[in-house]
């Protein structure tokens, strides 16, 4: 005679369609606890994004400023006065482009630009990883 359990109904049934309903609960169970856990990690991950591209705005406002005051608190003309306002408008620019765009943009822009150039970004990556290797291998 077969294993059988009796359920709140009265009803005997076998043991292992008992066992197969529990396995299909927990499997169940599990399936919701991943999916709230997926939630909460891909809105950290939003939020974290949103406040890496509110500082690097704030660092591009800063870095325009900073052009700006170099600007206007250096010579103009000879030698150093061309070498800082290039530096001053260096600044204003790259501080532009990263108040506007922020972390996410430049990584769009460099994802862009090693889709378009895959040889020499492969290269530059070599080059970086021996110059580490050798800097920490020193």
């Amino acid at each position: 005679m077969a294993n059988t359990t009796t359920n709140p109904k009265g009803e005997n049934r076998p043991v292992t369609d008992k066992a197969k309903d529990v396995a299909s609960q927990v499997v169940d169970k599990a399936k919701d606890a991943a999916s709230t856990v997926g939630g909460m990690v891909s809105s950290a991950t939003s939020t974290v994004g949103h406040t890496a591209d509110n500082l690097a705005s704030s660092a591009g406002s800063g870095m325009k400023s900073l052009g700006e005051t170099i600007g206007q608190h250096t010579p103009r003309e000879g030698m150093l006065g061309t070498a800082s306002q290039a530096v001053a408008n260096t600044l204003k620019s790259g501080g532009k482009y990263l108040e506007q765009e922020g972390l996410s943009g430049m990584m769009d822009d460099a994802t862009e630009l090693i889709r378009r150039n895959p040889i020499p970004a492969v290269l530059i990556g070599i080059g970086i990883g021996f110059l580490i290797g050798r800097t920490l291998g020193s």
